[in-house]
């Protein structure tokens, strides 16, 4: 009755549509759980993501879960999860893309997750990283461990929007570290972010991991922004 009684007063809602929630439903609506615009592309090779590193980085293999659009719902959902607060949705929605990957054969040699860093700074101002919350979902639904601690933002960079490809690139430049990377030598790591527009940030990642013996690097992210 008490949680009936808060729900009247502050109605939880889909961090996608702004829809009320029902009791069973949890962050995202089960309308929306079913008709946000996936890629699928972890079924495809030489998909449009996997195509974006072709003679940048050598990249295992790339997807993303949504599609992202201007003004759209999944700009909604990312929005809530980096601006608002809403940690949950970070968490949920790699849950339910861990239950889609874990049926993939390029995904199911993965040994840890490893997400794109904040530097502690921006953390410290935000109160998390969202793609560790990303990561700790995806973790649950395929069993399989997270490193937050390998590789780490050295300098602190201004933000990724607006800027052109190029300037993407410079902005991130030689900004990540590693920490012990003879832990994982000779391991499959799936790096993780939220979205991927020109992938200048999981290259400069992918490129600092790959300085591991033997490693093999395949990226997932929420959405893949086209534009």
């Amino acid at each position: 009755m008490i949680n009936d009684f808060i729900s009247l007063i502050y109605p939880k809602i889909c961090a996608a549509c702004g829809k009320s929630l029902f009791k069973n439903e949890d962050c995202i609506c089960t309308y929306c759980r079913f008709h946000l615009p996936k890629t699928n592309y972890h079924l495809t090779n030489e998909n449009p993501i996997e195509k974006l590193f072709w003679g940048r980085v050598n990249i295992y293999s790339a997807a993303a879960f949504y599609n992202f659009g201007k003004g759209g719902k999944v700009q909604q959902l990312i929005h809530q999860l980096k601006y608002k607060g809403q940690k949950e949705v970070g968490i949920t929605v790699g849950k339910l893309y861990g239950y889609e990957l874990k049926r993939c054969e390029k995904f199911k040699t993965i040994d840890t997750i490893i997400p794109v860093p904040l530097h502690p700074k921006k953390k410290k101002k935000r109160g998390y990283n969202q793609s560790e919350l990303f990561a700790e979902g995806l973790a649950s639904s395929l069993k399989i461990p997270t490193d937050f601690k390998t590789l780490y933002r050295a300098k602190e960079s201004s933000t990724q929007t607006k800027k052109s490809r190029f300037s993407r690139w410079e902005n991130v430049e030689s900004i990540f570290q590693l920490k012990d990377k003879e832990r994982l030598k000779g391991k499959h790591i799936l790096l993780v972010d939220d979205v991927i527009t020109t992938g200048a940030t999981l290259e400069a990642c992918a490129q600092a991991l790959q300085q591991i013996p033997d490693v093999k690097v395949s990226i997932a992210t929420i959405a893949y922004a086209n534009n």
